[in-house]
């Protein structure tokens, strides 16, 4: 029974990746030439005079997803009459209001939109579900402290920091075509192996769904991009890696995870974030470095990439820091697994 449990289990683990995989990708193809035509658009900076790309493109990401985890908590409920499922409720309120706080960012335009103290602000809002049902576990294992149980601290403290700070420093390491969708597939497929491998299934059925989301959307944000992610993708996506690493008891495993974004962090903090991550196109479309100095991990790989060929495209960049989160993710499965 067990066996058969567990078969039944993976299959509708597949199952509802492909309905993500399905639903965004065919919101993505019908959004692109309807946000063209009402104006929503974005420039695409790294380009040769810069041409206008579909916006936004992010709402149909959480559509996919959010209707996926629908469809499995449905199938959950109706089949194996289970209703216990308020976790994954909690984390698709937290997802839909990044959500909001992400539209409302793109459609007043990234220079005109939030302010940088107004975001972490609103997207302590975000984290009230989690803290609500005091998500996850209290004890952590630490490397060379071993375990330690934070108490009341975690849901009111960690629980709200580890959201708020993921999702604002998700949406750091961005403008790259293919680069933000790319990251969450490399990040939160990693997530979801562990959780997996350790029988976690809510957070490895919200890890792999969403994966499935961003691989769709994938298609169309990957060079040369057809669609813009925007906040609307970036705000939840960050979240989800904090409420994956929460409800799976993965917090370490998303810190490291989570190296270039700090590196960003720190990099763009020296100038108070007032440097853009965008390089400076030459005619033939290669890139150069922006700056004398480095504000951005962008700026660092076109230096090192320039070092070791001639010629930098922006899909070069993209495939580099990929490339990095690739190793990670990499020393991270030979530690956990």
């Amino acid at each position: 029974m067990k066996l058969e449990l567990f078969y039944y289990m993976n299959f509708l683990s597949y199952l509802i990746i492909l309905i993500a995989f399905i639903l965004t990708f065919v919101a993505t193809r019908e959004w692109i030439p309807r946000a063209a035509e009402i104006g929503l658009v974005g420039k695409d900076m790294n380009k040769i005079g810069k041409p206008e790309i579909a916006e936004m493109g992010g709402i149909c990401v959480i559509f996919g997803f959010v209707l996926g985890m629908l469809v499995y908590i449905g199938i959950m409920t109706f089949y194996l009459r289970s209703s216990q499922y308020i976790t994954i409720l909690a984390t698709l309120c937290t997802i839909l209001m990044m959500g909001i706080i992400g539209m409302m960012d793109d459609i007043l335009g990234w220079k005109k939109g939030l302010k940088k103290w107004q975001k972490p602000i609103l997207t302590i809002f975000a984290a009230m579900p989690m803290i609500a049902i005091s998500a996850g576990g209290s004890t952590m294992n630490l490397p060379l402290i071993g375990n330690i149980d934070w108490g009341l601290l975690y849901p009111l403290f960690i629980v709200p920091v580890g959201i708020v700070g993921a999702s604002n420093g998700y949406n750091l390491l961005a403008g790259y075509n293919g680069l933000e969708a790319g990251m969450g597939v490399i990040i939160l497929s990693t997530m979801g192996y562990i959780a997996a491998s350790d029988n976690r299934s809510v957070a490895s059925v919200l890890a792999f769904c969403m994966v499935g989301a961003l691989i769709a959307f994938l298609y169309f944000n990957w060079y040369p991009a057809k669609v813009f992610p925007g906040d609307t993708l970036t705000y939840p996506v960050g979240a989800l890696i904090a409420c994956v690493a929460i409800v799976g008891d993965l917090e370490i495993a998303a810190l490291i995870l989570f190296i270039p974004y700090a590196t960003d962090f720190v990099l763009g903090w020296r100038t108070h974030f007032k440097m853009e991550a965008f390089a400076s196109v030459n005619e033939d479309g290669t890139l150069e470095q922006p700056y004398e100095k480095f504000h951005d991990l962008t700026h660092i790989s076109v230096a090192i990439l320039k070092k070791v060929k001639e010629k930098v495209y922006e899909k070069d960049v993209v495939e580099f820091i990929c490339g990095l989160e690739i190793i990670i993710a990499l020393s991270i499965l030979i530690y956990f697994i």
